[in-house]
């Protein structure tokens, strides 16, 4: 596994006190690992009047001035800050933020989700996915508490979801980053299915050899083991605490179920940038656990694409 690092971080800001819910974990990382902090805005062709209940940011210099009030927030910390007003003004807010992304080749790009409803459509609609159909840049979801105040990161336990494909291990290396930073667990999960929560291209020779089935789901369950045993070799060799945990049943309810077991504040997980019906056939995972978690979710870029 290739170690990351985390010198240049990422954030766009839309103006409002929502967005700013990532200010609390763009801190604490900026000065973990002393990156420094890009942040945009980007401005929007016939902006509305509001956003998430503040006033719409009107023009660059309005832009500027709100960047410099955020900038002197993180200076005092001696966190380095840049900030970049897109004066465009652009129609699609997503592409522009891409453009940005491409430009500064941040190790991280920290984004605020709106609650459930919009976390889907920002991971599998406009600036996720777009940043991860095109480019590489891992990245950070802050989700707001309920009261629109921004929560604390400090991860202790970081679940991470494996399958046993190399080519989805791509999460592993910045959750060992992570670990190291913050002293934190690693929670090793793999979930294999049982006869009633086979997926659908499984589930017609299920009915037809139901105890054939069965032994090759203990099979898979044998081996799931043993690829967790070797990975979380990997991680106490490195100097880190991994737990190990096979499960049976579907995979989103048994991960959202540990996850709230455990207490895990960090799920690390890939992700996929594809576009329609293999979009929605491989994020479903993502998706899916995406709904139903407040926890930030680190998502990289799937390598096997």
């Amino acid at each position: 596994m290739t170690t990351p690092e985390l010198t240049r971080l990422l954030v766009p800001l839309d103006g409002s006190r929502l967005a700013e819910a990532v200010l609390p974990a763009v801190e604490i990382l900026a000065a973990r690992f002393g990156a420094q902090v890009t942040l945009i805005h980007v401005m929007e062709k016939r902006p509305p009047t509001h956003v998430h209940g503040d006033r719409h940011l009107v023009n660059a210099a309005e832009a500027e001035s709100y960047l410099r009030k955020v900038e002197n927030r993180l200076r005092p910390q001696g966190i380095e800050v840049r900030i970049e007003v897109h004066g465009g003004p652009e129609e699609d807010i997503a592409q522009s933020v891409v453009e940005h992304a491409e430009e500064f080749a941040p190790d991280l790009l920290i984004l605020c989700t709106h609650g459930h409803q919009d976390l889907g459509r920002l991971l599998f609609g406009s600036i996720a996915l777009q940043v991860l159909q095109r480019g590489t840049r891992p990245l950070l979801l802050i989700q707001p508490e309920d009261d629109g105040t921004a929560p604390a990161f400090a991860p202790r336990h970081i679940l991470v979801p494996l399958d046993g494909k190399q080519e989805h291990e791509s999460a592993i290396s910045m959750a060992l980053l992570m670990a190291h930073a913050f002293g934190s667990e690693l929670d090793l999960v793999f979930v294999v299915p049982t006869l009633g929560t086979l997926p659908s291209d499984r589930s017609a020779t299920a009915t037809l050899l139901p105890a054939t089935t069965r032994a090759l789901l203990d099979l898979d369950q044998q081996q799931a083991a043993d690829y967790l045993q070797r990975v979380s070799d990997q991680c106490r060799t490195a100097g880190l605490a991994a737990n190990a945990h096979v499960l049976r049943g579907d995979t989103v309810t048994e991960l959202v179920q540990y996850a709230e077991r455990v207490g895990c504040d960090l799920i690390a997980m890939p992700s996929h940038g594809r576009v329609g019906l293999k979009a929605l056939l491989a994020g479903s995972v993502t998706r899916r656990i995406s709904a139903k978690v407040k926890t930030p979710l680190l998502l990289v870029r799937d390598t096997g694409e």
